[in-house]
């Protein structure tokens, strides 16, 4: 069962507020202004904006890593591998935000005429990191598990040799777990029918 935790941390209305946690509302219109041009990276959750935050050192060799190998391993395949630069459009959410890496299978398809927001990931991966882990597991997943293309999805801890990997079943309503925690296994990777070894995830990380 997957629970929601905790939530981000959303970003101060002004450097002036006199509530610390007030949040900042704006259209879409508005943060897709902001988010075209700002350094830090922002979510947008119905008219909120929430910061993400940076990773480690280990956080983007993880990454890194999974977006090579599957790149590699799918070149000659209709599939697709995108990095975090690309933004995940929820639209039953109303809701902008960014994964560590994504699979499309065949052409994307944009959020009307945006060339910044994808709508069809097939296979989502996110790196855990401390501040994020709740999320990434409970109301972030929820919201993934709206989008009809959305199969597969990767949780990869940086701090072990860690991976939950969920996969939607036929019936589109059970997702099955496998759970791999040794460096010598590895992930059967069913949206794209190849193995994720452990080793490539985990070929740069020293514990």
């Amino acid at each position: 069962m997957v629970v929601v935790q905790d939530k981000p941390i959303a970003i101060n209305a002004s450097p002036e507020s006199s509530a610390p946690d007030a949040k900042i509302r704006m259209t879409v219109e508005e943060y897709r202004a902001i988010a075209e041009t700002s350094e830090e990276r922002y979510e947008y959750c119905n008219g909120e904006i929430i910061t993400m935050s940076g990773g480690s050192s280990s956080h983007s060799c993880i990454a890194v890593d999974i977006t090579t190998f599957l790149n590699i391993a799918v070149r000659d395949t209709n599939f697709q591998i995108f990095n975090g630069d690309l933004r995940i459009w929820i639209s039953s959410f109303n809701h902008g935000t960014y994964a560590d890496v994504l699979v499309i299978n065949g052409e994307p398809e944009f959020n009307a005429d945006r060339t910044d927001e994808i709508l069809n990931p097939l296979l989502i991966v996110e790196v855990l990191s401390p501040s994020t882990e709740g999320y990434d597991r409970g109301e972030k997943f929820r919201k993934y598990r709206s989008i009809p293309s959305f199969c597969e999805y990767l949780l990869v801890s940086q701090i072990e040799t860690y991976v939950e990997k969920y996969h939607r079943q036929n019936d589109n309503d059970r997702w099955e777990l496998q759970i791999c925690d040794r460096i010598d296994q590895a992930i059967h990777l069913q949206s794209l029918n190849i193995e994720l070894p452990m080793q490539e995830i985990y070929r740069r990380i020293k514990f």
